[in-house]
């Protein structure tokens, strides 16, 4: 078993590894579930506090643009890819598909309530929403870091992978070298 240096640490993935990049935006996805489960514990001991605004905020963002851009990732450029393979990847795409879908409704809920904290008036339902969502993305994401990661890894060729890489940076605004 080797350790991470923690001098060195290991460079993230960037675009010319997006399944690499699915999966550390996954590492993300699960801290901010962590952190958005604290924010309840923190509304429910001190109120909708400076601290709790400040963080709803980040959460709010992180949720509204990147894991947005994430999942539009997975549906317009690995789903698809994955899905020709075989009826059997069609299938499982389509309850990967529907779960997000699910995870957009659960985050409708919550988002609100981020943006305007003084509507909370129900901090153990807010809390119960807040579980609901982290832990239903948790599955999810393990799911796909599990049952699909590895198969799209040595399943797609690497020009696939490199219009992937393109697609996902042109979603985000970010211009790759012309050797790219």
């Amino acid at each position: 078993m080797t350790t991470q240096d923690p001098f060195f640490p290991t460079a993230a993935p960037d675009f010319s590894d997006p399944i690499g990049l699915l999966r550390a935006c996954h590492e993300r996805i699960f801290q901010h579930c962590d952190t958005l489960e604290r924010l309840a514990t923190h509304l429910s001991r001190q109120g909708a506090d400076q601290a709790f605004q400040e963080a709803a905020a980040k959460i709010d963002r992180y949720f509204s643009t990147a894991a947005k851009h994430h999942h539009d990732d997975e549906e317009q450029d690995l789903f698809p890819r994955l899905a020709r393979q075989s009826l059997k990847l069609a299938d499982a795409v389509h309850h990967l598909q529907q779960e997000h879908e699910q995870l957009d409704a659960l985050w409708r809920e919550i988002e609100p309530m981020l943006i305007r904290p003084a509507a909370i008036d129900d901090p153990e339902a807010f809390a119960a929403r807040v579980k609901r969502f982290a832990n239903t993305y948790r599955a999810h994401a393990a799911k796909e870091n599990e049952d699909l990661f590895a198969i799209a890894q040595h399943s797609l060729s690497h020009e696939e992978l490199r219009e992937m890489g393109r697609s996902m940076a042109e979603r985000r605004g970010v211009a790759l070298p012309a050797t790219y």
